[in-house]
């Protein structure tokens, strides 16, 4: 029990901690979002779970695939962690993770300094990228480089 005692010698018990709040939005409770008819039996919440990790994990196979092929492999991924997260409290806890992290990589790229910094590295690549290909144009002409002929 986590008790504590202020000066007087009174022991103190903390009440229930309220769920972090960031935003206005408390964060959701962790553990089976399955219906509750499902959750009653033992039996049919085991299938439950089978049949949602299955289909998660088909739904991440397909991201992975995704990856290097043409299609949003990410975005799919991510998918398949919300599928399996309405039922397990690892996926729950890596989307929870994830939401923060990208959170906070959006505030860190809204920073004016951060945002002044990428723009001036995007223009200078770009001035880069330019004169590379204004250097290969004055060389070659405007030839395919698998058809130089030296």
């Amino acid at each position: 029990m986590h008790a504590e005692s202020d000066d007087r010698g009174r022991t103190v018990v903390p009440t229930a901690v309220e769920p972090e709040v960031e935003h206005g939005t408390a964060e959701r409770e962790l553990g089976s979002r399955a219906p509750r008819f499902i959750r009653a039996s033992r039996m049919l919440h085991l299938s439950w779970q089978v049949g949602v990790f299955v289909v998660g994990l088909a739904v991440v196979g397909a991201g992975i695939v995704m990856l290097p092929l043409p299609g949003p492999g990410w975005l799919v991924i991510f998918g398949g962690m919300a599928i399996w997260a309405t039922e397990f409290v690892w996926a729950q806890l890596v989307l929870r993770w994830t939401r923060h992290k990208v959170t906070e990589a959006a505030r860190k790229a809204l920073d004016p300094r951060v945002r002044r910094r990428n723009i001036i590295l995007t223009t200078v690549g770009l001035a880069m990228v330019a004169v590379l290909v204004w250097i290969y144009l004055w060389t070659f002409g405007f030839v395919v480089p698998w058809k130089i002929d030296q």
